[in-house]
């Protein structure tokens, strides 16, 4: 399962702060088998964001994880970025994580992560905190394979499955 992880923060990609989310993001997405082919940093930059998230799915990137620019601030835009590039929403890997946040931690609703599918390409949004992310991967680790699996189907589909 390739996979591309980007990390969103204007002050690591001015290298003002340590990117920890990210690499945290990439190991624990390797330690679920994915084969993680980049790690990247942007700035909060909606285009920015977008443009990386299409160069992943043009490349056939099955899972595209993003760390960061998912709350409430005004350069929060990472999810505006992702769902300009999705073209189905995965709103049950969206309830799961909030649900899953909520639960670890009360201001965990203020998340505004997104999901969904751009041609062959899952893509997710993850809070920008190392243990947000720790916490909220087991959600999503046990569904990769079969996510992925579907995803690279073509039309023959089984009814009921």
């Amino acid at each position: 399962m390739r996979t591309a992880v980007l990390t969103v923060s204007t002050t690591v990609a001015r290298r003002e702060n340590e990117d920890r989310s990210g690499p945290e993001l990439a190991r624990l997405a390797d330690e679920a088998g994915c084969d993680v082919v980049a790690l990247e940093v942007v700035r909060d930059d909606e285009k920015l964001i977008a443009d990386r998230l299409r160069a992943y799915v043009d490349h056939g990137i099955a899972l595209v994880f993003t760390t960061g620019g998912t709350g409430f601030t005004p350069d929060d835009v990472t999810p505006e970025a992702a769902l300009g590039v999705i073209e189905r929403r995965a709103t049950g890997l969206e309830a799961a994580l909030h649900a899953e946040a909520r639960a670890r931690h009360p201001m965990g609703a203020l998340s505004r992560a997104v999901a969904g599918l751009s041609g062959r390409t899952l893509i997710v949004t993850f809070p920008g905190s190392p243990r947000a992310v720790g916490e909220l991967f087991g959600v999503l680790a046990p569904l990769l394979d079969h996510a992925v699996a579907t995803l690279q189907r073509t039309g023959d589909h089984t009814p009921g499955h």
